[in-house]
């Protein structure tokens, strides 16, 4: 068995989907119009460390706490839509030449789910392992349920995926994993063939110094 794993933001795809999650609810009135710098401001923290995972997931769900899931999976569906033209055809062509392959994909992101499935559904990849919001009802909490897909939990996040399957990562006869980020080490490290993508400064200098391959987008 052939295993491939991908990041989502700035791997899949050259953009953060939170921002864009967050555009497309502005376009339709869901959020106020200083939504947008809000979020960035957030983002600015998270990236900087200064801001929890959590408190950056809380920002981008509360918003929608009480509203219903059939709601939110129908915005789902048109967010879908809405992001299917800005999906790289390069990338596309990634993903399929491991389904090709008979490699078993995944989508592996510390992106919330409700934002994260339209992209593997863009995809054509029906595994994604994402954050997971907790959900009270039928509406989301605004709390992640359990650990954040993120930093080490994401090795732990695909160990349980895997283990469902009855596969060990370690005990495959392959494993790539695409990632843009540091913050993604751990599960990079634990794959036999990680491949930086268009990796910010510090992935840089690892991948350089362990010989790994680093995809540039065109």
């Amino acid at each position: 068995m052939k295993l491939a794993l991908f990041d989502l933001d700035h791997t899949l795809i050259p953009f953060d989907s939170g921002m864009a999650w967050t555009r497309f609810l502005m376009a339709r009135g869901v959020l106020p119009a200083d939504a947008e710098s809000v979020y960035l401001g957030y983002c600015r923290q998270y990236v900087a460390g200064t801001l929890d995972i959590r408190e950056l997931h809380r920002v981008s769900v509360a918003p929608l706490a009480g509203l219903g899931l059939a709601v939110l999976r129908q915005w789902a569906s048109e967010f879908e839509a809405a992001m299917a033209p800005q999906v790289p055809p390069a990338m596309r062509a990634l993903v399929r030449g491991h389904q090709d392959a008979g490699h078993l994909c995944a989508i592996v992101t510390a992106t919330t789910w409700l934002i994260a499935e339209p992209f593997g559904r863009l995809f054509g990849v029906a595994d994604v392992i994402a954050t997971p919001s907790l959900v009270v009802g039928d509406a989301l909490d605004g709390a992640i349920d359990g650990d954040p897909c993120f930093g080490a939990h994401k090795l732990v996040h695909v160990s349980r995926w895997l283990a469902a399957r009855d596969l060990r990562l370690e005990a495959l006869e392959q494993s790539w994993f695409y990632s843009d980020s540091i913050n993604d080490l751990p599960l990079l490290g634990a794959v036999s063939d990680p491949v930086a993508v268009c990796p910010d400064d510090r992935l840089r200098a690892q991948a350089l110094q362990a010989g790994w391959p680093i995809l540039e987008r065109a």
